[in-house]
């Protein structure tokens, strides 16, 4: 499952797995740590010296490569063939991966305090954080968390809702008239399918069997989850860290309380914007589904944004549109009446990289890549970016669905796939993201540049209105993905800091997860929940073990991000209003961005591209001002907050 090594990225319906270890060939084992070859040790250790760091260090970079190669060509075919016998060849490239970065990591504290080359000191930090999944010493343990962590991914993959047939109504999505007094054959429906009903029905009890169907998926991740954190943090403990949390948390060139303090910092920024627009819904939902069911200051009930976690809301824009009769901005409408298939919407984001001056995707890249969903086979459709090994080998694995959301994810996961195509050449430890927010954020980046101009030139849109009302629908629906996702990308880690650091006990993980819901979101269950649930379960990342403040930084980032690539670009109005498409000038400055991989402190990256060495909100704030401006106008006479 690739979540050993945190060398990469990994996605939200946006996606790039970290690397990891391959499976170990019968009789072979884990390479050696460098500073703990037999044949290398002494007697008695010599004091340490620039020179034994460097060939540490060089050593670490061949072995590394030689594990992310074999450890990622095994993960890629467990999630495209999901099966026990992959689940184990997973588990056991897990484990390799575990026990070979235990020993390294600990190997490389011997040269703590050392005056070495900047780039050697940069390896040898970046080591000592290099696992998002610390194994402990114990080989029984190791093997233990391993197989755990494949195994909630695995369950998760294979997790189906099977509604009770009931009589004269069928159970797929696309429902045809049941037999006259029959009662439907009973169909079991996968993520995909039941998010398919959460994005178009509008019958409250509909959506309501739909989202308790898909979260029951969850309880029994709950015992491995909780075992999972237990051995993980002893784990951690052994590597000189409180839990795993504070490992997490100490991937941002800061300390782990500097960085808490930083996400609080620009979660504060942008908390006004969010509740207006919560205000604003909400009421929307009031008048649709009645004050009876959704109060005048109450959260807004989990089931009814059009998505399984509440996490973004556009698919839900149709219900309250600000101005009706205004162009169209359905998408995924003249996406159907195109007949776009995958490869031709994977083709319309590698479009956009070229125009910039970026290389085609490789021939390789159709073929290796998995873009539609098997028939004959489970498979984990959360779209992710891959390069197998350090050798271009770039792939796309998402069963694409022909839809705007698609087409958006299309443009993030390519971002990923370009960045890992300009650093593979570096040493394997500079072979990510400034941080794993910049990883996340350069292909969400360019979908900023997706404006209704651009779509209109795609011929995915008739018309585009000029006026203030098409720009208010433009922004709102906008909006409805980009600031609604903020709280919960805070919150996700928020909950799993506080579960790893022992804030959040075991009885209380399901409580603790709404209490955050509701802090954040201002969103609450549709059904009662108990301990007997684990919702948080329900989300891929958790399953997977993959940390998601990188989400929240991306959301913030890409507008800082567009805004120093539009001024490259020469573009002089307003911040929405700017594409870079096209745009060799852009396409440069960002190419030097994606060069430096992890090579650089994330602000001195920051710093290269936009001029600024810290995380402005301000860009974001900026690109919004027209929508919330007429936010607050409509909120007049609304008890705002919950």
């Amino acid at each position: 499952m690739l979540v050993a090594f945190g060398l990469g990225a990994a996605c939200s319906g946006a996606a790039s797995p970290p690397t990891a270890s391959a499976p170990m060939r019968p009789g072979e084992g884990a390479p050696a740590t460098p500073a703990a070859r037999p044949e290398a040790a002494p007697q008695q250790a010599a004091p340490p010296s620039p020179a034994e760091a460097q060939a540490f260090v060089a050593a670490v970079d061949q072995e590394l490569r030689e594990l992310r190669f074999r450890s990622a060509r095994a993960s890629w075919v467990n999630q495209t063939y999901l099966t026990d016998d992959t689940d184990a060849l997973a588990a056991s490239a897990e484990e390799a991966s575990m026990g070979y970065l235990n020993r390294t990591m600990k190997a490389a504290t011997r040269f703590d305090g050392l005056a070495l080359p900047a780039e050697v000191a940069r390896q040898l930090s970046l080591l000592k954080i290099s696992t998002s999944l610390p194994a402990p010493s114990d080989p029984a343990e190791r093997a233990e968390l391993a197989a755990l962590s494949v195994d909630m991914t695995s369950l998760y993959g294979k997790g189906k809702y099977c509604p009770k047939p009931k009589p004269g109504r069928a159970t797929s999505p696309s429902r045809g008239a049941a037999p006259a007094g029959a009662a439907a054959a009973q169909k079991c429906l996968s993520l995909d399918e039941v998010s398919t009903l959460l994005k178009t029905s509008r019958d409250w009890d509909e959506l309501l069997d739909a989202w308790a169907g898909w979260h029951a998926i969850a309880p029994p991740l709950r015992p491995k989850f909780e075992r999972y954190v237990a051995l993980g943090n002893k784990g951690a403990v052994e590597l000189g860290f409180p839990d795993v949390g504070a490992l997490w948390r100490a991937g941002y060139d800061m300390s782990p309380e500097a960085f808490e303090a930083e996400v609080e910092r620009l979660w504060g920024k942008v908390k006004p914007l969010y509740d207006e627009l919560h205000c604003y819904v909400r009421a929307r939902l009031r008048a649709i589904y009645g004050k009876d069911r959704i109060g005048e200051k109450a959260p807004i009930p989990a089931h009814l944004l059009g998505n399984m976690w509440a996490q973004e809301w556009s698919n839900v824009y149709a219900l309250m549109e600000p101005y009706k009769g205004q162009p169209s901005l359905d998408v995924t409408r003249k996406i159907k009446a195109k007949k776009l298939d995958e490869k031709q919407m994977v083709s319309l984001g590698e479009r956009f990289f070229t125009s910039l001056g970026f290389d085609p995707l490789p021939a390789t890249f159709w073929e290796r890549s998995l873009l539609k969903k098997p028939v004959d086979r489970e498979v984990v459709c959360h779209a992710s970016a891959w390069d197998v090994g350090d050798r271009d080998d770039l792939r796309l694995k998402m069963c694409v669905e022909p839809n705007e959301e698609d087409l958006i994810t299309i443009h993030h996961e390519l971002g990923h796939v370009y960045y890992y195509h300009q650093y593979y050449r570096l040493p394997i430890l500079f072979q990510s993201g400034a941080n794993d927010g910049f990883h996340e954020g350069i292909g969400d980046t360019l979908a900023l540049s997706v404006t209704p101009g651009y779509l209109r030139s795609l011929g995915l849109l008739d018309r585009v209105s000029e006026d203030e009302k098409g720009l208010i629908n433009f922004l709102f629906k906008k909006a409805l993905d980009k600031i609604a996702f903020l709280p919960f990308g805070k919150l996700i880690d928020q909950w799993r800091w506080d579960v790893f650091s022992g804030r959040t006990k075991p009885a209380d993980y399901n409580a603790a997860w709404w209490a955050l819901r509701l802090k954040y979101q201002g969103v609450a269950p549709p059904v009662q929940r108990s301990e007997a649930d684990f919702d948080p379960g329900a989300k891929f990342h958790v399953a997977a073990g993959v940390s998601y403040m990188r989400y929240f930084l991306a959301q913030l980032y890409q507008f800082q991000f567009h805004r120093a690539l539009c001024k490259a670009a020469g573009h002089t109005g307003p911040l929405h209003a700017c594409s870079i498409y096209g745009s060799a000038a852009a396409g440069e400055k960002l190419r030097a961005l994606l060069s430096l991989g992890a090579s650089r402190p994330w602000q001195e990256a920051m710093q290269a591209v936009t001029g600024e060495s810290t995380a402005d909100p301000g860009a974001m704030l900026e690109y919004f001002a027209p929508l919330r401006k007429w936010l607050k106008e409509q909120n007049k006479g609304e008890v705002c907050g919950w």
